[in-house]
């Protein structure tokens, strides 16, 4: 009889449940969005019930889209948005607020208080993050401090607050688990990646009590069993829980040191894995836990980029040079060579390992000969030169030598950019056939978890296209400085 994994993708826009069979297929998905809450102030929330109705709605038209017997569910797999964050009464499963988005910055005040008082450096020491509202402590620090019913729970150890994977955990084991992996406990600025224990003195400054968070596990761990309120005949286990960058990397079988993924979307996740040891950036990459499989912790050095795919909407909406994202590759492709247009996606200033907040966004080296084809193609290249500038700098700070990067999302269908990221890089670009790598790195942990999959087995057979680089030293050291001299541009602009 057939035995198949059920992945689920909790994100931001939306939920995705997939089946996966016994050779690790993909053979139905399943999408629901839901509502993005969002004030005058730009402060973002998700109503956390809608997530969990949406949930049981996409699992029952899974089932019958795919005509699958539920007692041929073997496993469950989840991956979540990371950094979100919610509460909830431990007692009723009733949420005391809406879950809080990582988008939304409504902690900054928080944050600055505890700048001030000098806890920075002791965060970014024990939990390898910065003190940011971006990530989950701040998000529930407000959520003590402003909701009422949220810290008299709390006085009485009555609360239970967490990530979406923590809540999504306690639904479905309807109250009898609250737990959560490596992965997003390290997302929360709350846990000490150094001891993998929440972190007393932090959560005591931020006010959060320690009786409120979830118990951390393995992310293959055994996470209590589940039948979808009802759904299912028999309870399965939900045995795999990730956050998604991290579910991507394990999907893409960067499961050893010095193998990196690239997720490319409104802007973009490089992701090392660095081995059994945390590794502290010096030009503002952050550490976290990859994942802890069956005991034993990896890390990663992660950066983020705000703008890649989002630059080629700005093209689109903003400046309407193009119709469609699909055709950038031909436009790019039909641009005069010797152009020397760059441009600098700094919208909203520069990340690693640039790091200027100040910086603003520009095209430079215009001539006579510079057209639509020109300006698309220097937009789709800063994509390429962005994602370089970090995949380089991971190389440096781990000292481990990058082989090939494996990347994911909707920009790898862009030919033109697969080929120049390779060329760029110098490095060969591995595109996996299946796009949706958060739902299948969980569920494939699930799957070895629970005797359905061979690990080497069921990672060799994905499926990848490689590029490879075809371009001279001589032209990628004259892009390469040409990139940088663009970008030292952006920066003395502000001057």
């Amino acid at each position: 009889m057939a035995k198949y994994i059920l992945g689920i993708d909790q994100s931001t826009q939306g939920t995705k449940a997939l089946l996966f069979d016994e050779t690790g297929m993909a053979v139905c998905r399943v999408d629901k969005s839901h509502r993005q809450i969002v004030d005058e102030r730009g402060w973002v929330e998700h109503d956390p019930v809608e997530i969990w109705n949406n949930l049981l709605l996409i699992v029952r038209e899974l089932l019958t889209r795919a005509r699958v017997n539920s007692q041929d569910i073997a496993a469950v797999g989840i991956s979540n948005q990371r950094e979100t964050a919610m509460a909830w009464n431990r007692d009723t499963g009733e949420p005391v607020y809406n879950a809080i988005v990582w988008q939304c910055a409504r902690g900054a005040a928080i944050c600055k208080r505890l700048d001030k008082a000098g806890f920075g450096d002791m965060v970014k020491n024990h939990t390898g993050l910065p003190l940011s509202p971006y990530f989950s402590a701040a998000k529930l620090a407000w959520i003590v401090e402003n909701v009422h019913e949220a810290k008299a729970l709390m006085d009485q150890d009555r609360l239970a607050v967490g990530t979406m994977d923590s809540w999504l955990v306690y639904k479905l084991t309807s109250g009898k688990h609250h737990k959560t992996d490596f992965s997003n406990a390290s997302r929360t600025e709350l846990f000490n990646i150094n001891t993998l224990k929440w972190d007393e003195e932090i959560c005591k400054s931020f006010g959060i009590s320690l009786m409120s968070l979830p118990e951390v596990c393995d992310s293959n761990a055994l996470y209590g069993v589940t039948d979808f309120d009802g759904l299912l005949d028999n309870p399965v286990p939900i045995h795999g829980v990730f956050g998604d960058s991290h579910a991507a990397l394990y999907g893409q079988g960067c499961h050893m040191p010095g193998m990196i993924k690239a997720t490319y979307g409104t802007g973009s996740s490089v992701m090392m894995n660095i081995g059994d040891k945390p590794i502290s950036s010096k030009n503002g990459l952050v550490t976290s836990l990859a994942w802890s499989l069956d005991g034993r912790p990896e890390y990663v050095l992660e950066g983020n980029i705000n703008y890649t795919g989002a630059s080629i909407t700005w093209l689109k909406d903003n400046v309407e040079l193009i119709e469609g994202a699909g055709e950038t590759s031909d436009i790019a492709q039909k641009a005069n060579p010797a152009d020397k247009t760059y441009f600098v996606p700094a919208f909203s200033g520069l990340g690693a390992p640039y790091w200027d907040s100040e910086a603003t966004g520009m095209f430079t080296g215009i001539t006579r000969i510079t057209g639509k084809a020109e300006l698309v193609r220097a937009v789709v290249d800063s994509i390429a030169y962005q994602i370089s500038d970090i995949a380089m700098l991971m190389e440096d700070e781990s000292g481990k030598t990058l082989k090939a990067l494996r990347v994911d999302g909707g920009p790898t269908r862009n030919e033109y950019l697969m080929q120049l990221q390779a060329d760029i890089l110098d490095r060969p670009v591995e595109v996996p056939a299946s796009e949706e790598l958060s739902a299948m790195g969980a569920a494939y942990s699930a799957g070895i978890s629970a005797g359905i999959y061979e690990n080497k087995k069921v990672f060799a057979a994905v499926s990848r296209t490689k590029y490879v680089s075809g371009m001279s030293s001589e032209k990628r050291d004259e892009l390469i400085n040409g990139w940088r001299k663009a970008v030292k541009r952006a920066l003395v602009s502000i001057d």
